[in-house]
């Protein structure tokens, strides 16, 4: 199998050339612009301290070589020490400022990833892991710092080559020029790996999503897979996931790793060529065998930052691809596009399809020509078979995706000029599978309204029957919900779903087969809320229970995107077509057992 199977490119993927990413990067820093000025001090400073001790060290070997005075001796290690100590100072403060940038760089990324994220459609959602896209405004994120400490060593190792190679061309400029000539070499072999290494650290930055996004829904996913005893099957899925990774990474590895041989095979043969040229020199008498082993001395130290620099470009190309990631992300186009952002203050609920097409993607086209007229105040249902485009239509309205021709009109408004966000205040939607975030009862009931206060929840709560249903929590309002959750029933959920609409007040309501889960008492529990919420306010009801859909001013019957029937529960019944061979198959016997389930009740 090939190793790279599996680690194509997203959709949203894109090219972007170094200087772009560069460009890019450094407007991340333009806020710590005077910091980075004192940072590039310390390195000069810290530079220096480097590049001055061998070159301390080859003058006091010619001093003490003629004077070997003990003071001198002395002097001499103490300004080695001291330029020892200046240089550890000057690069402890100038890692600590470079961490703080960093950090903050990285914190200021990570938002604009995650906040491009979150505002992205569901479309976009349905298309990518969710595990992906974690790993990217994570993982990436982190290792985009990669490419700020890769440069800032750069410039220390530049300003060391450049200093040693002035004192190199002081002691002899012939034997400096030969060492220039090969700088050139070591920098063209460290290129040569530069495509490579970029394509090889992208593979691997796939296949961490790709592990990331299998835990998760592993993670996600466990309770099914116990109860299908599918363990073993979730571990071999990891398995075979977790050795692709490691072939990835080892062939990563394996790539940088090789670049060094190199460089240090061209400084080997250069070192050859200068002992070689030196030797001939000093022979023929042209420098001193004193000068020629300085100038080898010297040129030892030269190797390391140089050999450094010349490596550089393939390590810098794991920030990149971290970098290209990311910014892929933030750059995703979204397909819900508003041409306009006029403010919406107040809905008053009238909703109009005209001619509308819709399709998820670019297969079967879910709406055709689409035409309803919602009024005012009205309670509509939308009943039909799975894929009859019931939710598709309350998600057009929600603006969740896109349509692709045709008009909804909110008010007489496009949907496509509201201010999105104000517009989306004025509605509110209890799914069928209600999610609850990490926090108390109360917490999830205030959800969407923050700033509400205690008295206002509580009364929301208890607009659902009388709000006994509270008393059946653990702490009451102060329940710990769990993980998505995980502490309440599939009834008690909704019950709080329910109320955090209810807090809300929205003058458009949207229910998802809100009780298709759940026992015939809390069925009767929301019924009752249902009943109150509904009235004065345009309500839109997907249905697969009668008792959700029997009170409703209109009830729609759809298949394939196209309105074959609508009307009141008792005409559609009289007509006989669709809807009363539905209502005979699926809802007939639902509704003796809603009607048992109300006798108990009582």
């Amino acid at each position: 199998m090939d190793i790279y199977e599996g680690l194509e490119t997203e959709v949203y993927d894109r090219n972007y050339k170094d200087w772009v990413l560069l460009k890019r990067i450094f407007t991340y820093f333009k806020p710590y612009s005077r910091l980075m000025l004192f940072i590039a001090a310390l390195i000069a400073l810290d530079s220096i301290t480097v590049a001055a001790s061998p070159i301390l060290i080859a003058k006091a070997v010619d001093i003490i070589a003629g004077n070997p005075d003990k003071s001198i001796i002395v002097i001499m290690v103490g300004i080695i020490v001291l330029l020892g100590i200046v240089g550890w100072v000057a690069n402890y403060v100038r890692q600590r400022f470079a961490a703080i940038i960093v950090g903050n760089v990285v914190l200021k990324l990570r938002e604009d990833a995650f906040s491009a994220t979150i505002s992205n459609d569901l479309s976009f959602y349905d298309e990518h892991s969710s595990g992906k896209i974690v790993s990217r405004v994570t993982s990436d994120t982190q290792d985009f710092s990669s490419v700020v400490t890769l440069i800032i060593d750069l410039l220390s190792h530049v300003l060391v080559s450049v200093i040693l190679i002035v004192w190199l061309a002081s002691i002899n400029g012939w034997l400096t020029l030969i060492l220039i000539c090969m700088m050139p070499v070591a920098t063209a072999i460290a290129l040569s790996f530069r495509h490579f290494a970029r394509k090889i650290t992208q593979k691997a930055r796939r296949i961490d999503a790709n592990i990331h996004a299998l835990i998760q829904e592993s993670i996600s996913g466990i309770m099914i897979a116990k109860i299908f005893r599918q363990e073993q099957s979730c571990y071999s899925d990891f398995k075979n996931c977790n050795n692709q990774s490691y072939q990835v990474e080892l062939r990563r590895g394996l790539t940088f790793n090789t670049i060094y041989p190199f460089i240090a095979m061209a400084s080997g043969i250069g070192a050859a060529i200068l002992i070689y040229s030196g030797g001939i020199a000093v022979h023929n008498e042209n420098i001193s065998a004193g000068t020629w082993f300085l100038f080898m001395q010297s040129v030892a130290f030269f190797w390391y930052p140089l050999m450094n620099i010349a490596s550089f470009w393939s390590l810098f190309q794991s920030g990149l691809s971290a970098s290209e990631r990311v910014f892929s992300l933030i750059d995703a186009e979204h397909r819900v596009k508003q041409n306009a952002s006029e403010a919406v203050e107040k809905i008053d609920g009238r909703i109009e399809f005209k001619k509308v097409d819709f399709r998820y993607n670019n297969r079967e086209k879910v709406l055709t020509g689409f035409d309803l007229d919602i009024c005012q105040g009205e309670t509509l249902a939308l009943v039909g078979h799975t894929g009859a485009g019931k939710s598709s239509i309350a998600k057009l309205v929600l603006r969740f995706y896109e349509f692709q021709s045709g008009q909804i009109l909110i008010d007489g408004q496009d949907i496509r000029s509201l201010d999105l966000e104000q517009y989306v205040r004025h509605i509110g939607i209890v799914p069928q599978d209600p999610f609850l975030f990490s926090g108390t009862v109360r917490d999830n009931i205030r959800y969407g309204q923050p700033w509400a206060n205690d008295e206002d929840v509580l009364n929301a709560a208890k607009q659902i029957s009388n709000g006994d249903w509270i008393a059946d929590l653990p702490e009451g309002m102060d329940t710990d919900v769990g993980e998505r959750g995980a502490n309440l029933s599939m009834g008690q959920r909704q019950l709080i779903a329910l109320s955090r609409v209810i807090l809300k007040d929205p003058a458009i309501l949207i229910l998802d087969e809100a009780t298709a889960s759940i026992d015939p008492f809390t069925e009767f529990q929301i019924q009752e809320g249902l009943d109150k919420i509904t009235e004065k306010r345009t309500s839109i009801i997907i249905a697969h229970r009668l008792s959700t859909i029997r009170n409703a001013d209109r009830i729609i019957m759809l298949d394939h995107g196209r309105i074959t029937e609508e009307g009141t529960h008792t005409a559609l019944m009289a007509k006989k077509g669709q809807y009363a061979q539905l209502y005979d198959k699926y809802f007939r016997h639902q509704s003796m057992e809603y009607i048992e389930s109300l006798k108990s009740i009582e």
